[in-house]
């Protein structure tokens, strides 16, 4: 078993029910995640019998890094897995701290019309040990500090709900990574009963709603989990979480030329989410050349915004980056597999 995919409670267990006291549990995390070893070796204060009984059972795997580009402000990996199998992370520079965007998923199920990841069909779910060793590579790689997480790259998360909520507790852990919850984010395309699920995990961890439409007939058309929850029955799900959360939700809206960025749907996306407490995150496509869409002309982009904005809904227009690397999520792992 790879040890980065062991919560603090497990390893407690792990030392009892082996006859061991649970606080080399705390010793373990601190030299795995506070000082960044390896190498059960160099665990120096834990007895040499603990090592050995470590050494055993557990493995320390981190991802070969196989690829990485990088632009302005913005680092992109693809990452080779104990299998073979490969997927992306993406590292963003903001003022606020350092950003990585992880997958989830080998490959996506969601088949989302615009989205580069889903075309290479869902492999496996990544374990707890695959997402949070993302992070440690990436830090490792250009020794930095990651402060914010977003579960928003390869993959739906709530197709993977309980790997990913072990993941949270593991990163979340004050002995461990130590990324707090409110820094932590996790997007999906509006599975309504994980929704509902999540509601209740009494998590600070912030959600997000990959929405991208305002009405059903352009939502159906771009993405098909639209068929099985409605925007009616999602956006019911989300005022619910919000209820009992009392947490602010963020709706993500890729603006696609031609297909959703009209002033209508800027109207109709305003009457929809009027009154909820929520922000919309305006993001400009990330064009790829296996997909037809094209991305909003900037002035179309602003006018989207500005009615969201006159109609009293709290709206951000996201940062662009990648334009120097393949930066549509899923492109870079699909060009590799193709050898390109």
């Amino acid at each position: 078993m790879n040890i980065y995919g062991k919560t603090l409670e497990d390893l407690e267990n792990y030392f009892l029910e082996n006859g061991e006291k649970k606080f080399k549990a705390i010793q373990v995390y601190e030299w795995l995640y506070k000082k960044r070893v390896n190498d059960f070796d160099k665990m120096s204060n834990i007895n040499k019998n603990t090592i050995s009984m470590l050494k055993k059972d557990f493995t320390i795997f981190k991802p070969e890094i196989i690829k990485r580009q990088s632009g302005k402000d913005v680092y992109k990996y693809l990452f080779k897995l104990e299998d073979g199998e490969k997927v992306e992370a993406v590292l963003m520079l903001h003022d606020y701290g350092q950003s990585l965007c992880i997958s989830t998923e080998v490959g996506c199920n969601m088949n989302c019309a615009f989205c580069e990841s889903g075309r290479l069909k869902k492999r496996r779910n990544l374990l707890p040990e695959e997402m949070t060793s993302q992070i440690l590579a990436i830090e490792d790689d250009l020794e930095v500090r990651i402060s914010h997480v977003v579960l928003m790259g390869i993959g739906e998360p709530f197709d993977n709900y309980d790997n990913v909520m072990k993941f949270i507790k593991i990163i979340n852990s004050g002995k461990g990574i130590d990324i707090g919850a409110r820094h932590i984010t996790v997007s999906t395309c509006g599975i309504v009963p994980k929704i509902e699920e999540f509601m209740n995990e009494g998590l600070q961890v912030n959600l997000a709603i990959s929405l991208h439409a305002p009405n059903d007939k352009i939502r159906n058309k771009l993405m098909p989990i639209n068929k099985v929850y409605s925007i009616d029955l999602l956006i019911k799900a989300v005022k619910e979480y919000i209820e009992v959360t009392n947490r602010r939700v963020t709706f993500e809206y890729i603006l696609l030329n031609g297909i959703n960025d009209s002033s209508k749907c800027a109207l109709e996306l305003a009457k929809l989410l009027r009154g909820m407490n929520a922000y919309v995150n305006l993001i400009p496509y990330n064009e790829t050349s296996h997909l037809e869409f094209k991305k909003s002309e900037k002035k179309t982009i602003l006018e989207f915004y500005d009615i969201l904005k006159k109609n009293k809904i709290n709206v951000t227009i996201r940062k662009e980056f990648g334009s120097e690397v393949t930066a549509a999520c899923g492109q870079l792992r699909a060009n590799y597999e193709e050898g390109k």
